[in-house]
């Protein structure tokens, strides 16, 4: 009977327990209670080196961090889902506007940390009479026909592909060649050392332009669109969950030259040593983290 009843108070109190638990007040979302967020990125320059300073930066604030690369759309599907938490290179309201279209009720728009994006088409600046995207016309042979992109489900590569090449007559003329963005760089880097024609896509901002002679053609008919920002997103819920971070992300803002440096210093790193650069950029630049996290 003793054991009965032992038996009948520890059932009780397990009860107790489990409804403690399912009528008492909202727990916290697994991310914020561990402080695990996993930040999405593509393979852009910008993108990798500050989602590498925002893994610096989180991590020495007791967060765990994972960093996922995936292509433009995975990113925004994983937002979407909740799968990936925040995405800190979404280039708006052109680049990805299908993506936003597609998804913006999904996601928070966490603002703008850069308003100098432009989508570009360049050429080696030794190409003293090629200066607008109209020069194109009647030379691909020049230039094999070819335009050297970067990914093919990046934003850029569908304006270049379904608006400026058709609205500066180039169909039939140049093919837009899609890989990657290392494979792009690549391309550009051997054309320059042979001091050859190459007609790229690229954008603001990126360390190309100061490593290499390069140019932006001109766009008169602005098939590539006009200047864009770059917006941190999260998914749907993340300012609640995390409300530190989305502190950060609101007052996070870099200028040509910090953003430039810091990419620099990423680029330069071997593969694989991103962080331990951004972390060194980040040391060396201790007023910028201060603007966003003090």
């Amino acid at each position: 009977m003793r054991r009965s009843r032992w038996v009948a108070c520890v059932a009780l109190l397990a009860a107790l327990v489990l409804l403690a638990a399912g009528c008492g007040g909202r727990q916290p979302e697994t991310g914020q209670q561990s402080k695990r967020i996993t930040i999405g990125y593509i393979a852009w320059d910008e993108a990798i080196a500050v989602s590498n300073l925002y893994e610096v930066v989180l991590e020495r604030r007791g967060y765990q961090v994972q960093l996922t690369e995936l292509e433009a759309g995975p990113t925004y599907a994983g937002l979407a889902k909740g799968d990936v938490d925040l995405f800190l290179d979404s280039w708006l309201p052109q680049t990805h506007a299908d993506y936003w279209a597609q998804y913006h009720d999904r996601l928070e728009d966490l603002g703008v940390w850069y308003d100098r994006a432009t989508l570009n088409i360049a050429v080696p600046d030794y190409l003293v009479d090629v200066n607008s995207i109209e020069d194109l016309r009647g030379r691909a042979g020049e230039f094999g026909g070819t335009i050297t992109g970067i990914d093919p489900g990046a934003g850029l590569s569908r304006v270049t592909r379904d608006q400026m090449i058709p609205q500066y007559g180039l169909d039939g003329q140049y093919t837009l060649q899609t890989s990657s963005t290392t494979a792009m760089l690549a391309s550009l880097q051997r054309a320059v050392d042979a001091h050859q024609p190459i007609v790229v896509t690229l954008w603001h901002p990126h360390w190309a332009y100061a490593k290499f002679p390069i140019k932006d053609l001109a766009d008169p008919r602005g098939a590539m669109g006009a200047a864009e920002q770059i917006h941190a997103v999260g998914r749907k819920g993340f300012t609640a969950d995390f409300p530190e971070v989305t502190g950060m992300v609101r007052k996070f803002h870099l200028d040509d030259a910090q953003l430039a440096s810091l990419e620099n210093e990423v680029n330069a790193a071997p593969k694989g040593q991103e962080k331990a650069a951004a972390a060194r950029w980040a040391d060396a630049h201790p007023e910028v983290i201060a603007s966003f996290t003090g």
